[in-house]
């Protein structure tokens, strides 16, 4: 019998990256993924094109896992695409790890996907019926087989015709034998970030894409522009071709990037993430102001609002909570029962810090509530005399349905209770969360283009929810 670390937070959803003009592509496809393992640590896959023939690898477990010198080296030539998965559609199996390789009418293809598309289950539905056999369970399939079933004979009109008949979010990496697509959907919903390396002497520089400008870091690539939504980005030895594949919708940015999902040292949309996450703690400090001796992120993902709580507030910023970075799995379970046994895998309290203290604790959202609730408990009994407990968002009440693997709104808690039922659930003596109004401002959204379904249950227009409910019924 198996036991797994429980922790209540959304799942990241996928990272996709991809290398066009360098003579090692697919290491730096590895690189890139290396550097995107938070957003999918499920499985991951790189294919890479010499110009005659595509080659891929696909695996379940971690980039570094997955890709060996060896496997590596069977991955020639100079451009290649990448993803790190979780299964935000289709059943977590080999099957669906990705890229997906298929040989069409349009020729070998490869493609990446980080979303979710609205009506894949409408499309496939249709595609079955015209004849289409699916070999995976995942919604990106439903691109490959629009793909194939167009009518255009260039790939490029073709996947304008097909990306018009999807919804929800999408943003792709599709290769070629000898081009790399860039795609993102007209509403910008997930992140997509172009950037080139410097060239050899003689030669073009590298354009390279990803999910977060945190892999141009490792690659050594400077950050060039985002993919515009509606565009695509066509790479060939030619030069680099942009082509607006549908008008711009109203952009919707996913907050919770900012919030959570992406990491602190990357621009998402645009913007540092880390820049975003102090200015939420600084305006929770304002919305919340406490009498406390010590603020306490809940590491990792609270840090940042952390700081910018305690700098706003001018109380003392401690680590009380030591977060383990090699839990995983264990097999091994007590004998006897331990409360909260998982959540004491992964944190541990500095007694010496916390003792006697009223205690800040910041986190950047609450779930379902439980591990919340055995946070503050971890806190008390370290000793502190007092835990109020400050969210650096606003209460998540609907479902994601754009490439987040959100709980059914019944098992959101800020969906069923109020804050002070979620207070006295979780057992701290406050509870505040950020409001909405705030976490805009934090992202400079000025615009209103920024995605807030979680907190309003208003999304974005033109998506059909009784689809996007069968969808995630399909899952």
């Amino acid at each position: 019998m198996s036991f797994e670390t429980p922790w209540d937070k959304l799942r990241e959803e996928c990272g996709v990256t991809g290398i066009f003009g360098h003579p090692e592509a697919a290491n730096m496809a590895y690189l890139g993924l290396y550097a995107l393992q938070h957003r999918g640590q499920e499985s991951a896959g790189i294919a890479a094109t010499d110009g005659h023939q595509i080659h891929f690898h696909r695996a379940m477990g971690e980039v570094a896992d997955i890709f060996t010198p060896e496997v590596l080296a069977a991955l020639p030539g100079t451009a290649a695409i990448g993803h790190t998965r979780y299964s935000t559609s289709g059943a977590s199996a080999l099957g669906n790890a990705q890229p997906l390789i298929v040989d069409c009418n349009k020729g070998t293809l490869a493609i990446a996907h980080n979303g979710n598309l609205v009506n894949a289950t409408e499309c496939r539905a249709r595609l079955e019926n015209q004849g289409s056999i699916f070999q995976t369970t995942s919604d990106t399939e439903v691109i490959l087989h629009l793909l194939a079933h167009s009518r255009h004979a260039l790939l490029s009109d073709a996947l304008t015709d097909a990306l018009q008949q999807v919804e929800g979010a999408y943003s792709l990496v599709l290769l070629t034998r000898d081009s790399l697509f860039a795609i993102r959907d007209p509403h910008g919903i997930r992140p997509l970030a172009m950037g080139e390396l410097p060239a050899a002497p003689g030669g073009r520089p590298v354009t390279v894409f990803a999910s977060e400008t945190c892999a141009f870091d490792l690659l050594g690539a400077r950050y060039l522009r985002d993919v515009e939504p509606g565009e695509w980005v066509r790479v060939t030895a030619e030069g680099i071709e942009s082509h607006r594949f549908a008008p711009p919708g109203p952009r919707r940015h996913c907050l919770f990037e900012h919030v959570y999902f992406s990491r602190p040292d990357s621009l998402v949309f645009g913007r540092s993430v880390q820049a975003s996450r102090e200015t939420m703690g600084r305006l929770l400090a304002r919305q919340a102001p406490v009498s406390a001796d010590v603020v306490v992120p809940v590491p990792d993902s609270g840090v940042a609002a952390a700081i910018g709580f305690a700098a706003e507030a001018g109380i003392p910023f401690r680590f009380g909570l030591i977060r383990s970075h090699y839990v995983g799995r264990t097999f091994i379970e007590p004998s006897q029962q331990i409360r909260d046994f998982g959540v004491k895998l992964k944190l541990n309290p500095v007694r010496a810090l916390l003792e006697g203290k009223r205690v800040v604790l910041v986190d950047d959202s609450i779930v379902r509530g439980t591990t919340s609730r055995k946070i503050v408990r971890l806190i008390r009994d370290a000793g502190a005399s007092e835990v109020h407990l400050r969210i650096s968002c606003p209460p998540t009440i609907s479902p994601c349905y754009y490439g987040v693997d959100t709980p059914r709104k019944q098992e959101l808690i800020a969906a069923n209770r109020s804050v002070e039922e979620i207070r006295e659930y979780v057992g701290a003596d406050s509870l505040v969360y950020l409001s909405l109004e705030n976490l805009r401002a934090a992202v400079a959204d000025t615009k209103r283009e920024y995605c807030a379904a979680c907190y309003t249950g208003d999304y974005p227009a033109g998506v059909d929810l009784t689809l996007a409910d069968l969808s995630r019924t399909a899952r």
